[in-house]
C-alpha cells in the first residue's frame, strides 16, 4: 500500500505561483513513477506532468515551460512548482503514484487539493 497527500493549494491571482506538495508513506520502495494530475468542473481528469523513479521528468503541452514537477526522495515528497498560472489552470490537483507490489502494478491517489487561479 501507498498513502499520498497532497497540501498547498489555495487561491492565486493570475501570474502568480504556487507549490502543491504530495508526502508518500507506506510501500515507498515499490513507486516507479509520480503524476501529478488536474480536474476542472465539468471536465475529466488530465494529466499534468510525471516524473520517473530515476529522476525523468515529461509535462502536459499546456503546462510545459510554467510548471516544475519533481522528488525529494530524502523526505518521500513529490512537488509541483506552479508558476505564471493561468485561469485555465483551475482545477482539483492530484497526485498518483505507479507502484508495483507482489508482481502487479497499482495507482494510488492521494484526496485532491483545490487550486484556484482569479483576481
Amino acid at each position: 500500500q501507498v498513502r499520498l497527500v497532497e497540501s498547498g493549494g489555495g487561491l492565486v491571482q493570475p501570474g502568480g505561483s504556487l507549490r502543491l506538495s504530495c508526502a508518500a508513506s507506506g510501500s515507498i520502495f515499490s513507486i516507479n513513477a509520480n503524476n501529478w494530475y488536474r480536474q476542472a468542473p465539468g471536465k475529466e481528469r488530465e494529466w499534468v506532468a510525471a516524473v520517473t523513479s530515476g529522476g525523468s521528468t515529461n509535462y502536459a503541452d499546456s503546462v510545459k515551460g510554467r510548471f516544475t514537477i519533481s522528488r525529494d526522495n530524502a523526505k518521500n515528497t513529490m512537488y509541483l512548482q506552479m508558476n505564471s498560472l493561468k485561469p485555465d489552470d483551475t482545477a482539483v490537483y492530484y497526485c498518483n503514484a505507479v507502484a508495483k507490489i507482489g508482481g502487479s502494478w497499482h495507482n494510488y491517489w492521494g484526496q485532491g487539493t483545490q487550486v484556484t487561479v482569479s483576481s
